[in-house]
């Protein structure tokens, strides 16, 4: 009896224009995931990347263009090796002429990739020879250093291993309380007074 009955029930469905079709599902609910699931899943990778810190960003950047970040220890280190005496450790600024008079880190060549020509000669033959080399820029937004890095690394085939980027660059130089150099390299004038252009003040002591 179940039998005969439940054939007698597809029949009439088949028949009746108000039927059920046996193969959809009333239900998708289950299968596709809500509204308010898909937006906290975006707003979760959203905050995650919001996270990064500057730092962070600015590692990730350098990375993808074959350069490595050197930090403000890492950076001192460089500047306190005993090669930097005799180049193979060296700094270089890439900052405008006017910047560089003003104050640059002991010792540090200039070379100011908008004019390269200007300095092409002389830091490129130094960088051939260093083992480690160290750009420089104001640091923050610029990236002067980071593109003067490029500039020498490949028109002079430098094995990237070589080449560091000072992301700190020379504001967090000189708010560390490093000295630094005045006039032209090595002109022997150290310093790590830092002019204040507001207040005309000074901060720090003449070495």
């Amino acid at each position: 009896m179940a039998v005969i009955g439940a054939a007698l029930a597809f029949a009439a469905n088949g028949l009746s224009p108000h039927g059920l079709e046996l193969t959809k599902d009333y239900y998708p609910g289950d299968k596709v995931a809500s509204p308010t699931t898909a937006g906290a899943t975006n707003l979760t990778n959203a905050a995650a990347t919001s996270t990064n810190s500057p730092l962070e960003i600015l590692s990730a950047r350098l990375q993808a263009n074959g350069l490595q970040l050197a930090e403000s220890n890492h950076v001192a280190q460089f500047f306190h090796d005993p090669r930097r005496e005799q180049d193979g450790v060296i700094f270089i600024d890439a900052r405008d002429e006017d910047h560089y008079r003003a104050g640059h880190i002991p010792g540090a060549y200039h070379f100011d990739r908008f004019q390269p020509q200007n300095y092409f000669t002389n830091v490129g033959q130094v960088c051939l020879t260093a083992q480690q080399m160290v750009f420089y820029c104001n640091g923050g937004d610029c990236d002067d250093s980071e593109q003067a890095a490029i500039m020498l690394r490949d028109s002079l085939g430098i094995p990237k291993e070589k080449v560091f980027v000072y992301g700190g660059g020379f504001t967090e130089w000189t708010n560390n309380g490093m000295p630094f150099e005045l006039g032209q390299r090595n002109s022997g004038e150290l310093t790590n007074v830092v002019k204040t252009a507001a207040s005309g003040k000074v901060e720090g002591s003449k070495q």
